[in-house]
């Protein structure tokens, strides 16, 4: 699962979830992802992922493929964002969005490049792979973010 992304995954579940009359699956797919790190708090998932990382996974989604595939940095994603996300965010909020992705992805990058064995089944992925050869540690992003 770690191989294919969370958008595809969620689509295909929902698709097998209908098509075999599988409500329990649905239940999952629909239910707040989340690591479950923190105790319940009556009953109630007091943390989510998409919280925590400050974006959903649909966002991150379309960050990370812009960043892999289409080998976007800040100015280019977010040039691109502001005609994709037109009239869904002002320009302020798409560029708060691509800085916070920015500032996240620096920070994390280095996490990525140890290798644990993997089926890449696309060419987006959230996970690396052996032939990414993105730079891994990043300097400030002052430069693009000014």
């Amino acid at each position: 699962i770690g191989g294919i992304s969370k958008g595809d995954l969620k689509r295909f579940l929902l698709f097998a979830a209908d098509r075999f009359n599988l409500p329990s699956l649905k239940a999952v797919v629909l239910a707040k992802p989340t690591a479950e790190l923190r105790p319940l708090l009556g009953n109630e998932i007091e943390q989510t992922d998409e919280e925590d990382m400050g974006m959903t996974y649909e966002e991150l989604g379309i960050y990370g493929k812009l960043r892999k595939v289409e080998r976007c940095g800040p100015v280019s994603m977010f040039t691109q964002l502001l005609a994709m996300w037109n009239g869904v965010y002002s320009a302020s909020e798409i560029s708060a969005k691509v800085k916070h992705f920015f500032s996240s992805y620096g920070r994390n990058r280095h996490k990525l490049t140890t290798l644990t064995p993997a089926y890449h089944a696309e060419g987006y992925s959230p996970d690396d792979n052996r032939f990414d050869l993105r730079q891994f540690l990043y300097p400030s992003w002052s430069r693009q973010f000014d």
